[in-house]
């Protein structure tokens, strides 16, 4: 959520940075609300200061003598009276007015950093760098995708998912099963070796976890929900991990927080179907390692990049060729103000594709989900600045080895750093 004083002080600044990313952001109707707010409460304290007035008065007049019962003492009570009832028959419509603000606060996004490349769509991306040029498969060598793969060596089964779910849903068997776990176990072995510490947190979640991390409102559409309870199934594990912290105030001494999480994520995919319908690229359910930070926010940028590099050390492990692109303002997730996304090379569709996205919401996030710290000798709170990328994905990891590592024999040959996980050389 955005800071409403900053947007009352400088509403220009904050139109200039919401128009990066794109048209239709219009602040009017929020600062028309604040401004009501305002005048709702300055008159409330204007009555407020003259009942205590009165009342300050009435026990002034009976100290030097006036009759308590008297026609003076009387008036002067009833006026306090009349004001305490036009005080209290204000309060529900600061109430309201505040609820609405609040409302309108949680439709916009994050302002993107000053950072961040401006451009309206993902055509306006700014690749950073590539790595593992030598190990680009023979481009003319015969490519499958990785669902012919995986249906020709008996490990990916989507016929049968269908009949138990519904489209866009696999089952892995035999080695395709293994290979997911081996994956898993790999990157949390990983990410806990450079620092992170492992989460198991709930994979449902209430409706205020999902605001806190900025699911919610706006996204609902996107998320599965349980019908009978207040509870979604999680999108991702930042959605849980991020919000363990949510409500509370930290130590300046507890951060960096850094967490690695393992969860199955759950996604409706609205408005992509027709795209991806084969594989392993956009399925509602998914396999993710997630990296997740709290950070002090005069280290956010220095962690970002971090973490950045904590997910590219995964690829460059696996040995899979990919990119690195700085997300442009008109391509940023709602909640994020900078992002850098990992694409790894698919050699069936001769492309880079998404295997990653790395994230600093500053603090976007903590506002609301009220994540505050605390520093020794300091008056007050301040936000923590929260971050978190995936490390990766695993199902589209999987894709990538499959197509990077076919061999011409029809069989898959297993990157050496999964080898001690799967016990074999070859799928």
């Amino acid at each position: 959520m955005l800071d409403l004083k900053s947007i009352r002080d400088n509403p220009d600044r904050a139109r200039e940075y919401l128009n990066r990313r794109g048209p239709g952001y219009d602040l009017q109707p929020l600062l028309d609300l604040t401004a009501e707010v305002q005048q709702l409460e300055t008159a409330r304290s204007q009555l407020q200061a003259r009942s205590n007035e009165i009342g300050k008065a009435v026990g002034q007049k009976i100290q030097s003598g006036s009759d308590p019962k008297g026609a003076e003492i009387a008036a002067m009570k009833d006026e306090g009276n009349f004001l305490k009832a036009q005080i209290g028959g204000m309060d529900p419509q600061v109430k309201a007015l505040e609820e609405q603000l609040r409302d309108r606060l949680l439709q916009l996004p994050n302002l993107p950093d000053k950072s961040t490349p401006v451009g309206k769509d993902e055509t306006e991306n700014v690749e950073v760098r590539r790595w593992g040029n030598e190990y680009l498969p023979d481009p003319s060598a015969a490519s499958l995708p990785h669902w012919e793969i995986g249906r020709k060596l008996g490990i990916l089964d989507t016929e049968r998912a269908v009949k138990v779910a519904q489209s866009r849903f696999v089952s892995l068997v035999g080695a395709g099963a293994a290979l997911e776990r081996a994956l898993i176990n790999f990157m949390l072995d990983r990410q806990i070796a450079a620092g992170y510490v492992e989460v198991i947190p709930p994979v449902l979640i209430n409706s205020a976890a999902l605001t806190g991390t900025g699911q919610l409102p706006k996204f609902a559409e996107e998320s599965f929900q349980c019908r009978d309870d207040d509870l979604w199934l999680a999108p991702t594990a930042e959605v849980p991990v991020t919000n363990l912290y949510r409500e509370e105030i930290l130590n300046a001494a507890q951060l960096p927080i850094r967490h690695c999480a393992y969860t199955p994520c759950f996604r409706r995919e609205a408005g992509s179907y027709g795209k991806d319908t084969k594989g392993l690229i956009r399925l509602h359910q998914f396999n993710k390692v997630e990296l997740v930070k709290l950070v002090h926010p005069e280290t956010s940028a220095t962690e970002h990049e971090t973490l950045v590099h904590d997910a590219e050390a995964i690829l460059q492990a696996l040995k899979l060729p990919y990119r690195v692109l700085e997300l442009c303002s008109g391509d940023l997730g709602f909640s994020a103000a900078k992002c850098f996304d990992l694409e790894v090379w698919l050699p069936s569709s001769g492309s880079y594709r998404e295997i990653s996205s790395c994230s600093n919401f500053k603090d976007f996030q903590a506002r609301r989900a009220r994540i505050r710290f605390k520093e020794p000798g300091k008056k007050g709170t301040q936000f923590v600045h929260t971050l978190n990328g995936s490390g990766l994905a695993i199902g589209r990891t999987m894709a990538a080895v499959l197509e990077n590592y076919q061999r011409a024999d029809g069989t898959v040959a297993v990157p050496e750093v999964l080898q001690p996980y799967l016990g074999r050389e070859t799928l």
